[in-house]
């Protein structure tokens, strides 16, 4: 084999390589799913991710013989909590099973976070916590939903090998459309809506307004989660622009109580079930594929990767309740739209107000994603 060569990314031309190297790697992998090179494209740019406006961030292509053979992020968000800890964060791994590639890649980005004084390197994070997070352990027998990553069965070790040790867990829990909640929860929401409480779909020509509202009840509900990142307001207008995309607000639901926003619930459509057979591109007529299959035929499968109480309401019974209500509402409209099953994702091993309400209302965990650390001191 030739001299390995560590190539940061600076141009148009190598972020597309970079964006290409999974894709060589999981074309074997019958449930490997290409990204939309485009929109991978997009959001790994300045232009197309708000991300980047407070977060500073590098990317490491690895070559050899004229292959990409690996690659790697670096990067350090300004409004994570743990970035006041010295932590620093590496995401985008990827790589063939070669203890030398893995050895450069992380040995650039450690170095790079060695320089910006971080003291801890915590990852696989792409590139934000608000986005994909961790490394796939557990349910690599099953294709990933919409922005959930699916990675090489050799890369967990191959970390390990680098003196990484698990930081946490994370899980994504199943759940089957044509499953009722569970009889004892049933018979309570089916009584009624407490009083004062409201429950009602997405307002489709208020859409920005909506979305607002969702962020701030997301900010103020996951507050106290390890390692969660506030939505910025521009984040928050990116977010409107893919949900105009491809949400049916029949499946996004927002409850109130005694009129205040209190909690939501969205559901997605797969986009991955949608794109798994146009091999990355959109043109010529992958748009029209797309398309016709969320909004005509349809797809089976859909994620929640958005769900919230306002913390204020948790304590009470009122919001205590209101997790099932929504579900129940979004599982009825699922159902009634033809989704065959749902992803809850992801929820933090420690985080066991959101896991009881998963495990009350029938969900299952089918998959398990792990964050690594290291101190770089």
């Amino acid at each position: 084999m030739g001299a390995l060569t560590l190539l940061p990314v600076r141009t148009r031309t190598e972020l597309e390589r970079f964006v290409r190297v999974p894709m060589r790697l999981g074309a074997s992998d019958q449930n490997y799913v290409p990204p939309l090179i485009v929109e991978r494209m997009e959001s790994l740019s300045p232009k197309g991710n708000p991300f980047f406006a407070h977060a500073e961030v590098a990317f490491w292509l690895a070559e050899r013989d004229g292959r990409d053979v690996g690659r790697i992020s670096a990067q350090i968000d300004a409004l994570n909590p743990q970035t006041a800890e010295g932590v620093g964060h590496f995401g985008m791994i990827a790589a063939e099973d070669d203890p030398e590639v893995f050895a450069a890649l992380f040995g650039a980005a450690e170095a790079w976070l060695r320089e910006r004084g971080r003291t801890v390197a915590l990852g696989p994070i792409n590139l934000s916590t608000n986005e994909e997070v961790g490394l796939l352990i557990e349910g690599r027998d099953t294709p990933p939903m919409f922005m959930m990553s699916h990675d090489a069965p050799h890369t967990a070790a191959a970390i390990e090998a680098q003196g990484y040790a698990k930081a946490k867990d994370i899980f994504a829990y199943t759940c089957s459309v044509a499953d009722d909640l569970p009889a004892p929860i049933l018979r309570r929401i089916r009584k009624g809506l407490p009083e004062g409480v409201t429950l009602r779909t997405l307002e489709m020509k208020r859409l920005d307004a909506e979305v607002a509202t969702v962020t701030a009840i997301l900010n103020d509900a996951w507050s106290g989660n390890w390692g969660f990142t506030p939505t910025t307001e521009a984040e928050t207008k990116a977010l409107a622009t893919t949900l105009r995309l491809i949400i049916d607000p029949r499946l996004a639901w927002i409850a109130e109580i005694d009129g205040e926003p209190a909690g939501f619930m969205i559901l997605l459509p797969n986009v991955n079930e949608a794109i798994a057979d146009l091999k990355g591109k959109l043109l010529p007529f992958g748009w029209a594929k797309l398309l016709w299959r969320l909004k005509v035929k349809g797809v089976k499968t859909g994620r929640v990767p958005l769900m919230g109480v306002r913390r204020h309401f948790a304590a009470s019974l009122k919001g205590q309740l209101l997790p099932f209500h929504l579900i129940d509402a979004v599982a009825r409209a699922a159902r009634a739209r033809g989704y065959e099953r749902y992803e809850l994702s992801w929820v933090l091993e420690d985080n066991l107000p959101m896991r009881r309400i998963c495990d009350a209302g029938g969900a299952t965990v089918y998959k398990t994603y792990r964050l690594y650390q290291k101190a770089l001191i």
